[in-house]
């Protein structure tokens, strides 16, 4: 792509060179036609400056020595040191209304007739040159008295202007050209500093800029560079926490499962490796239960970048969730019941978001419930939120643990849990513009709520 220089200068020569080319088009139009009426108006005045003098009252042989003398002396108009080379391009011709000529300069053009019409006309001589002459008829004197000019003299007037004006306009739009790319080049230097300043930053450098003095043109794109930053912060924040805590979580699993590797290897009976591969296949369990809960995690943190959810029927979604649990609850001898609202209605949020929660909440439930337990799963709207609730029969929990309950890997009275379901959950209520709330119930058992903002 072109730079901004070149395209912005390419843009102003372009249109300031058509704008000269309209100019110089309109102003060789009007100098033709300025031209055209100055010299139109000095024929008809000569003409008329002729009449005067053919209009002196004298005899006939006076009128006679008149004549010859305006054509001795019309006939001295040729160029000499002491004349104007024009002057054998303007012709003057008296004829009387007979036809015959009385007066004519030298440079006359020669007619096959003399013309009759009176005032502006163009013709062509007989040596096919172009004039421009006016006709004047004296009636009083029956003359007819043309005047005459080459048109050579008015294009040559006109190149003459043309040259006069063009170059001067084509000399001062190249320097004006020069003077619009300087211009241009220090109007682009706080934008060539930014990208100086942006490739003299360390490699791997989040820090946000802080570039001073800046154009407003350019403050949006620095707090754009920054929240772009601010967001790469955030992401690769969200991978060394990731790695951080699957490298704290997998430590102990790891070294059980070598534990267990080993007394398998050394057991002496049956019954020994029996107990030793139950305790390696329970540790491998384990492992791939956290495995999967780091991979939620990591799978349910904010991501700016994407879309906002379509609308989805909220109610369907977690009876389809609960369908696929009830085989695994069928399994633990519990009961499973759902109850909806019907002013439920479409909700734009994330359906595998609601998924995990709701997994990760029943299966708390099911952990602590007694056999033959019943897990009541309920979805009500409440003013201005959805309100998702599980409740269980189990023991509920400690007050004095209440606070740590959605610490990160904090797993209380469940040694094969991994610690992370409702730090799952508490995540995904953030990200749905609610929270979650876990009461006691009466006489036992749990119920959590996880409350979901209506978008």
């Amino acid at each position: 792509m072109t730079s901004i220089r070149r395209r912005t200068l390419t843009l102003i020569i372009g249109l300031m060179l058509a704008g000269l080319t309209v100019i110089s088009v309109l102003n060789l139009h009007d100098s033709n036609h300025e031209i055209a009426e100055v010299y139109d108006a000095q024929l008809a005045q000569n003409a008329r400056l002729l009449q005067g003098v053919m209009r002196m009252p004298l005899a006939s042989q006076e009128h006679a020595d008149l004549y010859r003398a305006f054509n001795q002396a019309l006939s001295e108009a040729a160029p000499r040191v002491d004349g104007h080379p024009y002057e054998s391009k303007i012709a003057f011709q008296v004829w009387n209304f007979k036809g015959e000529l009385l007066v004519h300069t030298a440079s006359s053009p020669s007619f096959s007739a003399p013309p009759v019409t009176p005032g502006f006309s163009d013709v062509v001589d007989l040596k096919n040159r172009h004039w421009r002459a006016f006709l004047l008829e004296d009636k009083q004197n029956n003359l007819r008295i043309w005047v005459g000019e080459r048109d050579d003299v008015r294009s040559d007037l006109v190149d003459r202007i043309v040259s006069h004006t063009l170059w001067p306009n084509v000399l001062a739009s190249l320097m004006l050209a020069a003077m619009i790319w300087l211009a241009i080049g220090w109007g682009l230097k706080p934008l060539v500093d930014m990208a100086a300043k942006l490739r003299a930053r360390q490699p791997g450098s989040l820090e946000p800029l802080q570039l001073t003095p800046l154009p407003t043109e350019l403050e949006p794109m620095q707090a754009a560079l920054n929240r772009m930053l601010a967001q790469i912060q955030e992401v690769m924040g969200r991978e060394r926490r990731f790695i951080a805590d699957a490298a704290h979580e997998m430590r102990t699993p790891l070294a059980v499962l070598r534990v267990h590797a080993q007394n398998l290897m050394e057991a002496g009976s049956d019954a020994e490796r029996r107990v030793s591969l139950e305790h390696l296949i329970a540790g491998v369990d384990r492992t791939s239960r956290l495995v999967n809960q780091l991979l939620t995690m990591a799978r349910i943190e904010p991501n700016p970048g994407t879309q906002p959810p379509a609308p989805i029927d909220l109610a369907a979604t977690v009876r389809d969730s609960l369908i696929q649990l009830t085989p695994w609850l069928l399994s633990k001898d519990l009961e499973l019941v759902f109850d909806v609202s019907d002013d439920i209605g479409l909700v734009r949020v994330d359906p595998a978001a609601i998924d995990i929660a709701l997994n990760n909440l029943v299966t708390n439930a099911a952990n602590f419930s007694p056999l033959h337990g019943l897990i009541r799963v309920t979805l009500a709207a409440r003013q201005n939120v959805l309100e998702l609730s599980v409740e269980d029969e189990g023991p509920g929990i400690n007050e004095d643990d209440r606070a740590r309950l959605f610490e990160r890997f904090y797993s209380r009275g469940n040694d094969q849990g991994a610690g992370l379901g409702l730090t799952i959950v508490q995540a995904i209520a953030d990200r749905l513009g609610g929270q979650i709330k876990l009461e006691n119930r009466s006489p036992t058992g749990l119920r959590a709520m996880l409350e979901i903002g209506r978008a």
